[in-house]
């Protein structure tokens, strides 16, 4: 598998595939005889290729090994987590979430927004979030953002909305009244406590299997990992409702 992905990246010489891959010639030879006679590697002079097979099975390898990937660096989290919330298209392409990071809660600041959040949020330009855990920092912090010029696209679940109007109206609408904020409910809510995306990071919170949100969360900034949120709200802001203005709990 190491041979055929080197490979995948040009031609090599049998010294650059031991230097590269840290074997010797006698354990590396069985291995490119076995891929000669499968006909996935070829040989012209001193320089090994993949052939026209070999590049197919390596196409079609390579995003089964990026989803290993995902999922092997942090297997705890991941075959912990309630993925109801994800289409099915999109679970399928996990891997294009990229190089992430597992924020793990530090028990001292375990009911405070992540450092890592509150830290990106301000640099950004366009936020797009959907929440359904309001936490109480959580309005004063877009407030700022909206306020140095962030584009804000806020999608509230009913019981969100239900929190605000109970708890935060006066505040929540003072962000609403701003310029470049628009503020949906969403009529069918993913269950998921928050997901966000901005013109460069993307932070993704996801219940665990008992349905509780225990404070471990993603945050990629590869492009692919942006495109993916993109595509988590298109799917679910389709069934969205604009509000311009929310009243006081009746």
């Amino acid at each position: 598998m190491n041979l055929l992905l080197l490979l995948n990246e040009g031609e090599r010489d049998l010294e650059q595939i031991k230097k590269s891959l840290n074997v010797t010639t006698r354990s590396i030879m069985p291995q490119i005889k076995t891929l000669k006679s499968h006909n996935l590697i070829k040989q012209e002079q001193e320089q090994l290729s993949l052939t026209i097979v070999g590049r197919t099975i390596v196409k079609n390898m390579l995003p089964f090994l990026d989803t290993s990937r995902i999922i092997e660096e942090n297997k705890d989290f991941w075959t912990s987590r309630n993925f109801d919330a994800i289409p099915p298209h999109l679970f399928s392409r996990i891997r294009d979430l990229g190089h992430y990071f597992l924020i793990e809660p530090d028990i001292n600041h375990m009911f405070e927004l992540p450092r890592e959040f509150v830290d990106n949020i301000p640099k950004s330009k366009s936020i797009i979030t959907f929440v359904s855990y309001l936490h109480p920092t959580f309005i004063s912090l877009y407030l700022k953002a909206s306020g140095a010029g962030a584009d804000i696209s806020l999608f509230l679940s009913e019981s969100t909305l239900q929190k605000i109007k109970k708890d935060y109206l006066e505040q929540f609408n003072e962000l609403m009244e701003m310029g470049n904020t628009k503020v949906f409910l969403c009529k069918e809510s993913p269950k998921i406590p928050m997901i966000t995306v901005t013109d460069w990071f993307c932070y993704i919170c996801l219940f665990n299997k008992e349905g509780r949100y225990d404070h471990r969360d993603i945050i990629s900034f590869d492009d692919s990992s942006l495109k993916w949120c993109h595509e988590m709200f298109d799917h679910y802001g389709t069934n969205s409702k604009r509000l311009y203005k929310i009243m006081g709990a009746e």
